[in-house]
């Protein structure tokens, strides 16, 4: 009795692995090697710019950088993320509260006076995984 239930276990947990994959964040635009390049997974509307489901940064490499979030299960996202070319963990603004740094939203939204909705910066990611590029500006 005790194969069947390792064998249901070992099952169950390679079920669950394969629903979610690797999002592979293609960043082009980099202006300079410096700092981090700062990525932020969001899930719905209500949590937009609020509260992040994952994070993820990867050095900054001038011209492009890929950032990889793993374990991303299937579902609808937007992204938002920063180039810290100074390092401080931060996005600076200036008195004015404009952003100084370069940023980027998923879809290469834009927002009106302000960020993007969720809705323009949606995108989907199968079981498989996915990859998207977006540009800093």
């Amino acid at each position: 009795m005790k194969p069947i239930r390792l064998a249901l276990a070992l099952f169950l947990l390679t079920g669950t692995a394969a629903r979610a994959g690797d999002l592979t964040i293609r960043v082009d635009d980099v202006k300079a090697a410096q700092g981090q390049i700062m990525v932020a997974l969001y899930d719905s509307a209500d949590g937009f710019l609020k509260r992040s489901i994952k994070a993820a940064a990867a050095p900054a490499t001038a011209g492009s950088t890929t950032v990889v979030i793993g374990d991303v299960p299937a579902g609808e996202y937007g992204i938002a993320l920063y180039h810290d070319a100074n390092g401080n963990g931060k996005m600076d603004s200036n008195p004015m509260g404009m952003p100084t740094e370069d940023f980027a939203f998923s879809n290469n939204a834009r927002g009106n006076m302000g960020p993007p909705s969720f809705a323009d910066a949606t995108f989907a990611v199968p079981q498989a995984g996915a990859a998207v590029t977006v540009s800093l500006r």
